[in-house]
């Protein structure tokens, strides 16, 4: 079911105040209430919240510290904190933006001054989410585009073990089906092979279009024969595609693989995906249609 509300988690450790927010805000937004620290943690985990409301003076672990943390994580650092606090001196005030707070308000609060506040911090978040997806996603496939295939890449590289198997893919004769069929068309097959590839890779596999109608994957796997056979599962579904040209032609196509295996002497992603590269054009010179094994 998709979420009609936007979610603000409250984090206040006195219960009037939260009472004060619930009656205000509740008809609006959904409220999750957190009475200290910890407490908001826990429902941070529990819950997708779009914005948060959070006092400063709290047991145990602050408000400064609940903010510091948020932020810290990458998977919420775009989530808006407001500061709602009794605290007006310039030096709380300082601190708060300087932990990452999006934006400060003092108690006694006017409320429709907070819900002008909170309406302007959730556009500013949407805002950034979509500028976010444009600069990582490919328009036409929605796969990750080059620039963060690589920004992802470089990350999986440093981290893994000599286990990661890098994956290059390319349409065979796409210029053809362009200049036969149009670019439309071409289109097609460039949205059908990226979403074959899709279905058929793990969750944590980093997949891009890094280039027209070339692709690559990054994963990790248990033995390379586990590798090649899912890489060719991938051919041979690709294979059986068909699409239909804009005149209503049925065209089928086919790609052509390279694979390489990270070592203990591969120095860098660009050299790993360099000699998956090198068996993709392998597979390419003895006829397409194949996976290559490098």
């Amino acid at each position: 079911m998709e979420k009609t509300k936007k979610t603000i988690l409250v984090v206040d450790d006195t219960e009037t105040n939260i009472d004060i927010m619930l009656e205000l805000l509740s008809d609006k937004y959904d409220i999750v209430v957190a009475l200290d620290g910890r407490s908001a943690f826990d429902a941070l985990e529990d819950n997708e919240v779009d914005l948060i409301l959070l006092d400063i003076m709290m047991p145990e672990i602050d408000g400064y510290d609940v903010c510091r943390e948020v932020k810290s994580n990458e998977n919420r650092e775009n989530t808006p904190v407001i500061f709602i606090t009794a605290l007006d001196d310039e030096e709380s005030i300082e601190k708060a933006y300087a932990v990452g707070g999006d934006d400060y308000v003092t108690k006694p609060f006017k409320p429709l001054e907070l819900l002008a506040r909170i309406d302007t911090q959730l556009k500013l978040k949407e805002l950034i989410s979509h500028l976010n997806y444009i600069s990582s996603y490919d328009e036409m496939t929605g796969i990750y585009n080059r620039r963060k295939f690589f920004e992802l890449g470089e990350k999986r590289f440093e981290k893994s073990k000599n286990e990661l198997y890098a994956v290059m893919i390319d349409i065979d004769k796409f210029k053809n089906i362009n200049d036969t069929y149009g670019h439309p068309t071409g289109d097609k097959v460039i949205k059908a092979v990226a979403d074959t590839v899709s279905r058929h890779i793990s969750d944590d596999a980093i997949f891009g279009r890094i280039g027209g109608e070339e692709f690559a994957v990054l994963c990790s796997c248990e033995s390379p024969k586990n590798v090649s056979d899912n890489i060719e599962n991938i051919r041979a579904a690709v294979e059986a595609l068909e699409v239909a040209s804009d005149a209503g032609e049925a065209i089928r196509f086919t790609i052509s693989e390279g694979v390489a295996k990270q070592n203990s002497t591969t120095k860098s992603l660009d050299e790993l995906l360099r000699f998956a590269d090198i068996a993709l054009y392998e597979a390419k010179g003895l006829g397409r249609n194949r996976v290559i094994f490098r």
